[in-house]
Parts: structure tokens; sequence; C-alpha cells
């Protein structure tokens, strides 16, 4: 197939490679002219504009976008739906709110262009073993662009899971569940860290989990390699950031009456390692001190009582 590829980031780039490889024509555009000529260097034709994309492109024609969500994808779809016409097709593969694809399909569908959203997973590993893509839109487009699928994930690494939009959400809640994956590991290590009389080695732990453990996981294989590289993760800061998708599956369980517990409390910690110094703490401290006269830590590392 000859498809346009919007966005050669550090998705996009693995994708495109990994669609040539398979035989597949590239048209790609990035506003970045660096990224573009990367493109062209595996074997991709390059486009100076979405227009010019468009325009290399035989009707009917098939787009892929990849970048950032939000803004940067309502604008981009915006602009290709001024360019496209009937009967061409328009995948989101970016981290879109699942509610905006639903309303795009249908804006979409009203000028004749058919909208397919794509939670795409698989970060930089996904050039080597694939990606993991959940796929939403009409049943029809769906098979129409299916080569595209194959050659992106892996064997039975792809899936149409239902209307316009029940790909993202389906992303979304994948994305939820790993916050809490995450999490879970990560407090357990820091148990085992804080335990120094066994002086644990812990890359060797996330190994043996690995060997028939019922929490052997991809995750560990990555913590294994992370701590062999530097045990204490010494040159790593406390500070997690967060794509977003946690947050929309949080206020999804909410408006669902689902309690999600997990998933909640490991968004919030993701918040709370930002955090230079917790106000709350020391409102915490403080208020055990006025009842219970436990004083309070100053930054120098006294304790003393509250004046």
């Amino acid at each position: 197939m000859k498809i346009g590829f919007v966005g050669i980031g550090k998705m996009g780039s693995g994708m495109v490679g990994r669609l040539l490889r398979a035989g597949h024509q590239i048209v790609a555009f990035d506003p970045v002219e660096a990224a573009v000529k990367e493109a062209e260097n595996k074997g991709a034709i390059p486009a100076n504009s979405l227009q010019e994309l468009v325009e290399r492109l035989e009707a009917p024609r098939t787009v892929w976008i990849m970048v950032p969500s939000g803004k940067p994808t309502g604008d981009t779809i915006i602009s290709l739906s001024n360019l496209l016409g009937e009967g061409d097709i328009l995948i989101d593969g970016g981290n879109s709110f699942y509610k905006d694809s639903m309303k795009r399909a249908q804006g979409l569908k009203e000028k004749g262009i058919s909208f397919v959203d794509v939670g795409t997973s698989g970060g930089i590993w996904g050039p080597k073993i694939g990606y993991c893509l959940m796929i939403g839109g009409e049943r029809d487009i769906f098979r129409k662009i299916e080569p595209i699928f194959k050659a992106l994930a892996p064997e039975n690494g792809y899936a149409y899971v239902g209307t316009g939009g029940a790909g993202h959400f389906v992303k979304m809640v994948h994305n939820g569940i790993e916050y809490a994956l995450l999490q879970g590991y990560a407090e357990g290590f820091e148990i085992m860290h804080a335990k120094k009389e066994f002086d644990l080695d812990l890359a060797k732990i996330a190994y043996l989990w690995n060997q028939g453990s019922v929490i052997r996981s991809w995750l560990l294989g990555l913590a294994e390699s992370a701590l062999k590289e530097d045990p204490n993760l010494k040159s790593v800061k406390d500070y997690v950031e967060d794509s977003g998708e946690g947050r929309w599956t949080v206020a999804e369980a909410i408006e669902e009456n689902v309690p999600a517990p997990v998933i909640t409390l490991s968004l919030l910690e993701r918040f709370r390692s930002r955090q230079e110094e917790s106000f709350s703490a020391k409102v915490i401290a403080a208020l055990r001190d006025e009842f219970g006269g436990h004083g309070v830590k100053r930054k120098t590392g006294e304790s003393v009582p509250v004046t």
C-alpha cells in the first residue's frame, strides 16, 4: 500500500521503518526537517507540507498521523480534513482522548472521510518486536487497511475492538493498568532495597522472577536491565511524569461508578513524586506535635517542638 505518514518522532520513525521493510510505500511529513530526511534515508518519499503529502498520494488515500495528543492532533486532523476527499481514510495512532476520537469520527464521516483510531503500544521496542494495536472505526474500513496493521504488529498483535473511539478507549484503560503495574513493582523493589541486612541483588531477583513466577513480565525484564546498569538508580531522579491517560482512566472509572483504587493511587503517587517538598506532610507533622507533642524535624534534621 501507499500510505501518508505524518509525525516522524520516536514512535513514528520506528513505525515508518517497519512499514517500509514490509514493502509499503511511505510519503512522510514532519515539521522537523531532519525527521523527514531520516525517513527519506530509510526509503520514504519526503513531503514538505501536508498539502504536498496529500498530492503525492493517489485517491483513495490513506494517511496515518502520529503526533502529540490534544491540540497538535486536533489541528492536524482539521488541516487534513480540508485536503482529503470522499473515500479517503485518516488514521490517528496517537494517545488521543477517546471522546475526541468519537467526535472526529462523526465529523469526518460527514465529509465522506473514514476515521480509524488506533491505540498503539510498544514504545522504543516497537521497531524490533512490533506494536500492539487496538483498532476502532468501521469494520469494513479496518479490513481494507488491515495490511498496515499486519506490518506493524507482531503475530496476533492487533485487533479490531469496536466502533469509532473504541481503540483509544481500550488504550486508555491499558495505560491505566500500566500505572498500577509499575507502582506495584516499584513498591516491591523499594521494600527489598530498604532491607540492607540481606544485601539483595535486585537485578538478579528481577531475572529470577521472570523464570516461571506468577509476576513474570516484560516490565520485570526491563527492571533487570535498568538495575544491572545502575543498581541503586543513583542516576535517575525520583520524578515521574504522566501522559494523561491515567487521569482519563480514573475520570472514566468515576463516571461509570467503577471502583479503581489501585490505578487512582498509582496516578496520585506520580503527582507526589514531582513535589520538591510536601506541604501536606508538613501539616501532618505539625498537627501530630500539636495533639501529641511528638515534635517536628526542622530542615537541619533536629527534632524540636512547634512554637
